[in-house]
Parts: structure tokens; sequence; C-alpha cells
């Protein structure tokens, strides 16, 4: 039987341990979307070590390894210098940690847009560095011709449309997308010939929701919303947004859970304990045998 290698929770230290080998697979969720239509939403959120990735496993579809660490993770003031050694080393804890899902990387700012050779350059990398199935790269109909040589050479795609981080600075900010009729227009275009340029999947993000509907019923693989629509045939959240890991909260994300007020009154009883020398008590400390 196949195995794959999935953490120890039991000890404190990554211990590869047997599992089954049931990985969903690239085909299995582009099949998902059949005639124009996902019966089943795919589940996706982002993860970005270990441990997370194990909690989030049997619950998704796909794991995203976002270079939205560079604002999680690094305290970076946007994704555009979050590097290729960074997301491969957050893309292999990820896929060490699970074995249930498809796990995704994306490919960060001036990886891939130079040309379709740099980009296979950099997703090989990736792939090779990670064992990760997919990558995931931003852009319309400028980046379907890499999105077709990439695909035609074994490397899967998920697309991304919409609001694009990594193009904030041209964009001005994280507004909406698709206010004016020739940005909505383009929008619908780009994703079009990103699906036609064989993505296997595409996120959309940030859009009014009419333009998420129509992209979903236009292109034939599954789009996944954020900032876009109930309708889209899945949905994808930064992960500590949803758990409620900081204060400001974007219009399109749900708190699912206040975690950072967790953290805060448990490290707030620590706090008090040690100072009153309450911890650590005989439970934690080691006497000597009598």
């Amino acid at each position: 039987m196949s195995t794959t290698f999935q953490l120890d929770t039991s000890t404190s230290r990554a211990n590869p341990t047997p599992a089954p080998m049931r990985r969903l697979t690239v085909p299995a969720i582009r099949a998902r979307k059949q005639d124009g239509r996902t019966a089943e939403p795919l589940v996706m959120l982002t993860a970005y070590t270990a441990r997370q990735a194990q909690l989030l496993d049997a619950h998704c579809d796909l794991l995203l390894v976002g270079d939205s660490l560079g604002q999680v993770i690094y305290g970076l003031p946007s994704t555009v210098p979050v590097t290729l050694e960074m997301m491969a080393n957050h893309g292999a804890a990820v896929v060490r940690g699970s074995y249930h899902a498809v796990v995704v990387i994306d490919m960060p700012f001036g990886s891939y847009e130079a040309s379709p050779e740099k980009a296979f350059e950099s997703a090989a990398f990736l792939l090779k560095a990670t064992g990760a199935a997919a990558v995931k790269l931003e852009g319309g109909e400028a980046m379907a011709p890499t999105i077709a040589f990439l695909s035609q050479r074994g490397i899967p795609v998920m697309g991304h449309v919409g609001l694009t981080p990594q193009a904030v600075n041209v964009l001005g900010g994280y507004g909406a997308r698709g206010r004016s009729e020739a940005e909505a227009a383009k929008i619908l275009a780009d994703a079009k010939a990103l699906d036609q340029a064989g993505a296997f999947a595409m996120v959309i993000e940030g859009v009014l929701e009419p333009i998420a509907v129509a992209v979903t019923e236009a292109v034939s693989c599954p789009t996944i919303g954020i900032g876009a629509s109930a309708r889209c045939d899945g949905q994808v959240l930064v992960t500590e947004d949803m758990l409620g890991m900081f204060e400001r909260v974007p219009r399109f994300v749900k708190r699912y859970e206040d975690i950072a007020g967790v953290i805060d009154r448990t490290v707030a009883r620590y706090a008090a304990e040690v100072r009153a020398r309450a911890f650590p008590g005989p439970e934690q400390t080691y006497q000597p045998k009598g």
C-alpha cells in the first residue's frame, strides 16, 4: 500500500508515521464541475505550517500555500516582497502536514511574469522542493500563454482573476473590481482566456457578485470565490482571517471564531500564574524519588 508521511501529534516533533495515501488529485478537482455545474462546492483554505495543514486537511479539498503569508506570517505590507524560497519552505511544511487535500502553491511576484520559460523554471523548483500538486499565478489574458506552456509540460495551474494582490501598485489598492463596464468585460475575457489555456481551476477575488456569477457560468473549470459569490464552484479564505486572528476583518470575511481572544486570555492566565509563582506546580516539575 502506498504511504505518505503524516505528523504524529502525540509527540512534540515531526515523527513520520505511515498513513494511507488518500490525497485528492488535480483531475479529481477539475472533474467536480460537470456540464457547467459543481454539485458540491469545493472547500479551500490557506495553510502555511505543518500543524495548521494537519488541522485543516480533513475538512478541505484544497490547501493553498498563499503568498498572503508575507502579511500573515512575516508582517510585510503586501505580497510583493515574498520570495520563491519563502514559498518553498512553507509549501514543504504544508505537504508534510497533509495527506488528503490537493496542495497548491502561489507563485510569488517576479517569479513568472517575464516569460513562460521563467515561469516553468520557478514552478518546477516549487513542485520539486515541496511535493505540492499545482501552482497558482495571478493575471488575465497576458498570462494565458504561460498557463498553456506550463500545463503542456506537466505543471497544473490554478488561475486568479479580478482583484490580483500582486498588482496592488498598479491597481492602486484592494478595492472591489468590475465597477465599470469595461473592467467587468475585461475580467470576463481574462477568465475565458485562462480557462481555454488549460487552468484546472481559478480564483475569482474581490469582484462585484454579478461578474463572479457570469465568470462561473462562462468557464468550464471550477471557480473559487473570495469576495465574489456563493454561486462560485468553491470558496477560499485566509485561515487566520476566518479564525479571528486579526482585528481588521475584510468585508468578504466571516469570522467563525475569536482565536486571537482565546490566545490573549490564555497567555494572560499563564503570565499571572508565573508572576504569582503558581506555575510550574508539582505536576510540572521533577522531584527526587523518595
